[in-house]
């Protein structure tokens, strides 16, 4: 693992004035498919290609349900603006209640989920997550909103956080992104969520400015660079990369918390998605860890790391 200690910022195109939005909302209806091929691409020699392979068909599952769900029920007009007056999150996590179109989600991506190719204790997992009481199912959707799962019905869980990305990101994009305000150090201004990576974009007048991307409902926010995600510090602030690895994947750590987030330099490929590659780069997640860095950002599909 090698280690940059003066990080630098990439120089924005001439003629291009990056003015970022402070919010991008999500699209669900195309967010799960190119996770999909991404997490193809990246299965292809990839000493974790089989559990990559296995996300890719969950990820298509996520993107093939969604035809015909019922729709969302929505925070009504008065509370998102009250949650935008205090600088809160206009869905909340914590005050979240099933409603017909997560039972409608939950149900189909346990259904076509188990058409999937996975091993038995995976297969064995989604049995449990289906034969799930109703007060049983309420329960692991709690847990999985509030970053409290029990260890030994981790993998049972992943299903259920699978079901619930697709229920916040339909919720998500149907919020006006304009009225989402900062609400805290590494938190999601839609949903409150953690992000699962910050991201270095090329999108036009936003080049080169950096994005985290909630690990839930895919709400993108803007945050500044060369400063820590977690504890806000511009001190200490270095950059670690695998040897050998991409160069466009990278974890900013942080001297002053000791946490990292992973940074992907997505205006060099575009193809970079954070769910995905998040995953892909795990290596790095183990030399960081075995070097006392915290993991700041949250995967559901690295549940129990």
């Amino acid at each position: 693992m090698s280690k940059a200690d003066a990080p630098r910022h990439d120089p924005i195109p001439i003629g291009e004035i990056a003015a970022p939005p402070f919010a991008r909302l999500p699209d669900p209806t195309s967010l799960f498919a190119t996770r999909s091929l991404r997490f193809r691409t990246l299965a292809e020699g990839h000493r974790l290609g089989p559990y990559l392979l296995f996300l890719a068909a969950l990820s298509e599952c996520q993107h093939r349900i969604q035809k015909d769900l019922p729709e969302p029920d929505l925070p009504d007009a008065d509370a998102r603006a009250r949650a935008h007056a205090h600088a809160m999150p206009p869905l909340d996590r914590s005050r979240f209640t099933a409603d017909a179109a997560l039972d409608a989600t939950v149900d189909r991506l346990f259904a076509l989920a188990a058409t999937i190719d996975m091993p038995d204790d995976a297969h064995a997992a989604l049995e449990r997550a289906r034969a799930a009481t109703a007060a049983g199912r309420n329960a692991m959707v709690r847990s999985v909103l509030a970053d409290s799962i029990p260890v030994e019905t981790l993998a049972d869980h992943v299903y259920v956080a699978a079901a619930l990305q697709v229920q916040f990101a339909r919720l998500a994009a149907r919020l006006d992104a304009d009225a989402l305000v900062p609400i805290g150090n590494g938190a999601c201004p839609a949903c409150g969520g953690a992000p699962v990576a910050s991201t270095i974009v090329g999108w036009q007048g936003s080049h080169g400015t950096r994005f985290c991307t909630c690990s839930l409902c895919a709400t993108q926010w803007h945050v500044v660079r060369i400063k820590c995600i977690l504890c806000d510090s511009t001190a200490g602030i270095s950059y670690q990369e695998l040897d050998g690895g991409p160069e466009t994947v990278k974890a900013e750590t942080c001297e002053s918390c000791r946490g990292y987030v992973k940074i992907l330099h997505q205006h060099k490929d575009p193809r970079l998605e954070p769910v995905a590659d998040d995953i892909a780069s795990l290596g790095l997640d183990i030399l960081l860890r075995e070097d006392g860095y915290r993991r700041g950002a949250v995967n559901p599909f690295l549940l129990g790391y």
